[in-house]
């Protein structure tokens, strides 16, 4: 290469830095004005830049795969409901729309056109998750998508600069918490304000005229760099079912995975139909996170764009829970969506034996919670909020699964000062889960326990949409499974995983989020190890002993002599 090539390569690669940047910039805007608890805790938003042709060139890293994968399809469907020659500085775009947005009706999905010097350049897109749409509520019983709330077509919110205000006062009109839901659209179009503005100081300083260049290098090298990944893998197709607990039924998840020298292509043919309640998945959420599995093994460092994602092709039947088609309820998508990268991984085992982990805790467990006392708007208004809780993750092929952490999501835990600040519960307990992590010669991650009153001793509403309480995760390699979770009243009564629920009167809930599956047999692992579980809660004596075979003294010190005679080793 010449010295001039080289050159032009570092600059492009210097401005693809910059527009990451930008990006990411665009993110912490939402993030810090965003009145929605799930976006400013917790992180369950998007945000990114696409070409005139809608194909994402720079995504956050703040923000879920489900939103950015799925909203890197979207940009492509408000192109076509507003050509690019329509396009005017200060106009912005807007919809809920679940089968070409991000998956369900909570997520709103806006997108604005970016000019530098009067000529249009680019377009900037966000998604963040509202806590209330109106509809049945947040959660799994509607038995069709115009039950769960407010649908949003392609429409524009402004136009010009001018905002939509007939439209702002349809959305006011139709969520119970009608402030918290203005703000959250004026904080999704303030942040693709923001990238816009950065994109042109960028463009000034690299003295751009379009994107067009940076644009073909970011794709066609992204793209690239993937298909050699590929190129390493042994072709072959590998299958792999997962089961979920479903809401009437138990659900199979059931994936073909097929490498060859033209890509990876996963097929989920055989996957249960769809459902008659809001577990299921969009097609563009089902390509989101079996994009995401892939990547975290096959394309693991390679930016996310529309290069990168391109190997990859999924298809799902129409019909099946993981292609489920208007007018189909779809409110809680994440309870399978969320199942997939570890399907995924179930396949990529069989390629890839040393470098996959074991299954984990996958779907969220988000407490949605809803109560007729004073709300943060209208006295007696009631209030409506959801808490994001997790369990743990898989055990990994050389360390330990992580504990409470929301894997595929990569959404963070609601704290428990923000639970409490918006809506009137206490959370009397919140911590780790004591054996509930799957044993291996590296632990999966442990769950967590929860417990939660209404202040005043009230009754309050639970709208429960939970999994892995029947099927826990499974370990590999001979590790254990993780704990299975648990919803039920302190007094004794289990509850059901999903639907409805009233918490009675004087009544705790009591919740237990799964744990992650171990790897490796657990006599294998290191006895300091299972020491340091013990001391720090993580593992109780009896399973040190039981389970590991290491054999504690009153103390905390290892009994040398007995955990040798327990390990078969005397």
């Amino acid at each position: 290469m010449s010295t001039s090539g080289a050159l032009s390569r570092i600059r492009m690669q210097i401005m693809w830095n910059r527009l990451i940047s930008v990006v990411e910039e665009q993110a912490q805007a939402l993030l810090r004005t965003a009145f929605s608890s799930m976006v400013r805790e917790c992180g369950d938003l998007s945000a990114g830049v696409f070409d005139l042709e809608g194909r994402m060139l720079a995504q956050a890293v703040t923000g879920t795969p489900g939103h950015v994968n799925s909203m890197a399809e979207s940009v492509v469907h408000f192109i076509t409901h507003f050509p690019i020659e329509t396009m005017r500085e200060g106009d912005i775009y807007i919809t809920n729309d679940p089968w070409q947005g991000t998956g369900h009706l909570n997520d709103f999905v806006l997108t604005t056109p970016a000019f530098h010097k009067g000529r249009l350049v680019g377009l900037f897109s966000c998604t963040s998750h509202l806590i209330d749409i109106g509809g049945i509520g947040f959660g799994p019983d509607a038995t069709d998508v115009h039950m769960e709330g407010i649908y949003i077509p392609f429409l524009k919110l402004a136009e010009e600069g001018k905002m939509n205000q007939s439209l702002m006062a349809m959305i006011k009109a139709n969520t119970r918490q009608p402030v918290e839901t203005e703000g959250d659209v004026y904080s999704l179009a303030a942040c693709n304000d923001v990238g816009c503005l950065r994109l042109s100081e960028m463009m000034d300083e690299f003295a751009l005229d379009d994107l067009d260049e940076l644009s073909a290098h970011i794709i066609d090298s992204s793209r690239d760099a993937v298909m050699a990944r590929i190129a390493e893998l042994p072709e072959g197709t590998y299958h792999n079912s997962v089961r979920a607990d479903g809401y009437d039924h138990e659900v199979d998840v059931i994936a073909a995975m097929t490498i060859s020298a033209e890509g990876i292509h996963v097929d989920y043919e055989g996957t249960a139909p769809i459902s008659k309640y809001g577990i299921n998945v969009p097609l563009s959420y089902t390509k989101a996170y079996t994009c995401y599995g892939l990547a975290c093994t096959v394309a693991a460092g390679i930016p996310n764009n529309a290069g990168s994602l391109a190997p990859f092709t999924i298809s799902a039947p129409v019909g099946s829970i993981l292609n489920a088609v208007y007018p189909a309820p779809v409110s809680s998508r994440h309870i399978v969506g969320h199942m997939l990268p570890d399907t995924i991984f179930g396949c990529l085992k069989q390629a890839i034996p040393d470098g996959i982990p074991a299954e984990g805790s996958a779907t969220l467990w988000i407490l949605s919670y809803r109560g007729r006392h004073q709300g943060a708007n209208e006295p007696d208004a009631g209030y409506t909020t959801s808490a994001v809780t997790a369990g743990g993750t898989g055990a990994r092929p050389n360390k330990d699964g992580l504990s409470a952490t929301g894997f595929p999501s990569g959404v963070k835990g609601t704290p428990v000062e923000i639970i409490e600040s918006t809506a009137p519960v206490v959370v009397w307990r919140k911590e780790l889960h004591t054996d509930s992590a799957g044993a291996g010669r590296y632990r999966g991650g442990l769950g967590q326990i929860i417990e939660v009153e209404s202040r005043d001793g009230s009754t309050f509403e639970l709208l429960a949409a939970f999994e892995r309480i029947k099927n826990p995760a499974c370990g590999r390699d001979g590790g254990l499974h993780g704990a299975a979770g648990y919803l039920g009243l302190a007094s004794g009564p289990t509850l059901r995983g999903k639907g409805f629920q009233e918490i009675p009167e004087g009544e705790r809930l009591i919740v237990r989020t799964p744990g992650g599956g171990g790897m490796g047999a657990p006599a294998e692992r290191d006895p300091g190890a299972v020491q340091a579980d013990v001391l720090d809660g993580l593992v109780s004596t009896e399973a040190a002993d039981g389970v590991y075979g290491v054999v504690m003294t009153a103390d905390g010190a290892i009994d040398a002599a007995a955990t040798e005679a327990r390990r078969g080793g005397g």
